[in-house]
């Protein structure tokens, strides 16, 4: 069981990973070259950092520690050992390991003998290899074609100089790969290149080196892999509240009025939103500020930004700026040394953020990155974490970055880049978002209607795209012609200022621009959106203790479905949700994989028997969306945003079946209080047969006494409303 994060262990920054040594052998001269392309003298440990995660280094035959790995986090576990056994293998919790030399061979088996990974080094020291297995695998981060990384050979580039970048979007590597059976590795060779074509995975640095660190994640389930994961690299950081929301960003802006008059209007609309996002000028002609790397307002738009922003507060509107920090960013802010002072230090930096802070802004958009090294990415998504704690330390952060790497989770969001507005594009979203969940970022998202317009961005694929943006984790509206990026945009007569125009992109047919349907159906997946809330922020709750994503794959659930892991264009959303965006245009109908056991569809209330494929019919305001059975979903009153105060209770939604179960966390939603114990987790069970819902309080947790819940049973469709005034609650339904 994890011990609860602390503010300050989520801070941590990156170390050696502390575990207890297993073994260690300084190897024969020949067997692996060092820098200098001679043979030397290295040293091989094995170092137990958990029951679960085995660290396998190699390095010079000196008195120091093996170096420390880029986003790897200290671990304080307590791991029972004994080595040195009759057969030869040193033994690690249920594992026995086999070392070989000649070639250098490292092999993992389990209680029953069973080969569960095997590491080979190469003799010239650039290359290692290790077990694929017989099934899919996945991972290395994100802005990839397919869903399957067999096949694939990466050099681990970050950024947007990538031919599939219109469609994949930007790539952020991380040289992790998971399988569904029961095993991850992760190699400490973040610019090396990753071969998975053969039968071997082959990971090859640039350089000779006599330093390497792999990390070998093993468990009963693919869900304790990713746990382990997290482990090394870090816990996900539990997010504001209002950042599960609707966020809509804003490109070329006009005037003040015009500013305010957004707002107001979705107010007035009562179409939910949660952040207004401003982009900066220089990649638009006229945004928040005066140009790159400025932090002085644009006095035509925002000529008294301490009052709008007041505005915007008063109406429970948080601000979102966007920014395009330098590429020698270095350092961290807690920099209190000479060099803090110098230009492209995070102190120095992160100092000239404070005038806008003390405006009142709310978060950061942080773009651009391309050129940073791997440490210096990390080194940046932990300076917006950490120096809005320093300037709010009372409020969790929000930072939206576009580059990052292992270990970006602790910190903040990521979006998927400067994408096409194109039927595949979207459907390679799809898939992109699963794998970078599968590497530990569950916060992500993507410019809803793709980023820049051509002739297939019509009102269809801009509402396909807010569909599947409703159950993505980031549900944020951002691209070239904006306002049709309003949900209302598409009724307007225009779409916005043509910045780019026969530059960048296509525009929309006049006869398109006059559509009030679209504002219709986009209220429906906002308000349904909103309802989920308590769903969503509880499943934010799940990942940021056990490092389960938010968008998950079918297998993640299903390890024994061999079809379920061939599925990349559905996921879970959560533990009990079933999301199959529609991707193709004109559709009439979706093929869904339903894995085995009985399943509710969502918008008929029907039941429908799984392990098979059915074919769900839509129209332009469906996507499919089914539950498992034995699914307790909470849902809330639709709000015009995510603190909104309302009397009316959640509801347990209960779709019978089967067993069930669902822990529901409530918190304050925007500071750090939870971790001093103000929260409230109630695990929900479900007991199909007697047809009897316990509602418990955790351990831990805080009653908010006189909390009431409506209770109904989705085959009846009855109603109770119950009072939580003790730590147990029995209802019979």
């Amino acid at each position: 069981m994890k011990t609860e994060l602390t503010r300050r262990s989520m801070l941590g920054g990156l170390g050696a990973g502390l575990g207890h040594l297993l073994f260690q052998k300084q190897l024969k001269a020949a067997s692996l070259i060092a820098e200098t392309g001679k043979p030397g003298k290295l040293d091989l440990s094995l170092t137990a950092m958990t029951s679960g995660i085995l660290r396998i280094s190699i390095a010079p035959s000196v008195a120091t520690p093996p170096s420390q790995e880029l986003g790897v986090l200290e671990s304080p576990h307590e791991v029972t050992l004994h080595t040195g056994d009759a057969d030869g293998a040193v033994r690690w919790g249920r594992y026995s390991i086999r070392v070989e030399e000649e070639p250098l061979r490292i092999i993992v088996m389990d209680a029953e003998q069973k080969v569960r990974q095997e590491i080979q080094f190469d003799t010239d020291s650039t290359a290692v290899r290790f077990r694929l297995g017989a099934r899919p695998v996945f991972g290395l981060g994100e802005g990839l074609i397919g869903y399957d990384r067999r096949g694939t050979k990466d050099g681990m580039h970050n950024g947007q100089d990538t031919p599939e970048l219109r469609t994949a979007g930007s790539r952020v590597p991380i040289p992790w790969v998971i399988s569904p059976e029961g095993w991850g590795v992760f190699v400490g060779e973040p610019m090396g290149t990753f071969d998975l074509t053969g039968e071997t995975g082959v990971v090859r640095s640039p350089v000779a080196t006599s330093t390497r660190n792999v990390y070998v994640v093993l468990g009963e389930t693919p869900a304790e892999v990713l746990r382990g994961y997290a482990e090394l690299t870090g816990y996900p950081h539990l997010p504001p509240l209002w950042s599960l929301g609707y966020m809509q960003s804003h490109r070329t802006l006009a005037s003040r009025d015009e500013v305010l008059g957004i707002a107001k209007t979705f107010r007035e609309k009562k179409l939910p939103c949660d952040a207004l996002i401003y982009l900066g000028t220089g990649f638009c002609p006229s945004g928040w500020n005066t140009g790159h790397g400025s932090f002085t307002f644009n006095a035509d738009v925002f000529p008294d930004p301490a009052e709008m922003f007041r505005q915007f507060h008063e109406e429970h509107f948080k601000v979102v700026l966007h920014v395009v920090p330098p590429y020698d960013l270095h350092g961290k802010i807690t920099d209190t040394n000479a060099a803090a002072h110098a230009p492209g230090d995070a102190a120095a930096y992160w100092a000239e953020h404070m005038p806008v802070e003390e405006v009142g802004v709310d978060g950061w958009w942080p773009d651009e990155g391309d050129l940073l090294p791997p440490d210096a990415r990390l080194e940046r998504n932990e300076m917006y974490w950490e120096g809005q704690i320093q300037a709010h330390p009372e409020r969790r952060p929000f930072a939206l970055h576009r580059n990052g790497y292992a270990g970006l989770q602790r910190y903040g969001w990521l979006w998927s880049g400067d994408i096409d507005a194109r039927w595949k594009t979207l459907a390679a979203q799809v898939t992109v978002g699963i794998n970078i969940g599968l590497c530990g970022i569950p916060y992500w998202g993507t410019d809803t209607g793709g980023f820049i317009p051509t002739k297939e961005l019509t009102p269809e694929l801009y509402l396909r795209w807010f569909q599947f943006s409703a159950f993505c984790p980031l549900f944020r509206s951002h691209g070239v012609a904006w306002k049709m990026r309003l949900p209302w945009g598409w009724d307007m007569g225009t779409p916005g200022p043509l910045e780019g125009a026969g530059a960048i992109g296509s525009w929309p047919a006049p006869q398109d621009l006059h559509n009030a349907h679209v504002e219709q159906i986009c209220r429906k997946y906002l308000e349904l959106r909103y309802q989920l809330l308590p769903y969503l922020y509880s499943t934010a709750d799940q990942a940021h203790g056990t490092g389960m994503p938010l968008m998950r794959a079918l297998w993640l659930a299903y390890p024994q479905d061999p079809k379920a892991e061939t599925i990349g264009d559905q996921y879970l959303w959560g533990d009990h949700f079933l999301v199959a965006p529609v991707t193709e245009q004109s559709a009439t109908q979706r093929t869904v994989y339903l894995p085995v056991g009985t399943w509710w569809d969502f918008w008929k209330n029907e039941r429908t028997v799984g392990g098979a494929i059915v074919m769900r019919e839509v129209d332009i305001e469906t996507i499919p969306l089914y539950l498992r059975a034995g699914s307790i979903v909470p849902m809330g009153p639709v709000r015009q945003y995510a603190t909104d105060t309302d009397e009316e209770p959640i509801t347990l939604r209960i779709y019978p079946g089967t067993d069930g179960r669902f822990s529901l966390y409530e918190d304050d939603g925007i500071s750090f209080r939870y971790l001093q114990g103000e929260f409230m987790r109630i695990e929900c069970i479900w007991e199909d047969g007697p047809r009897k819902l316990t509602l418990e309080c955790a351990e831990g947790t805080r009653l908010f006494p006189g909390k009431k819940m409506t209770i109904r049973a989705m085959d009846k469709g009855t109603n109770q409303v119950v009072t939580l005034n003790d730590r147990v609650t029995v209802i019979q339904l």
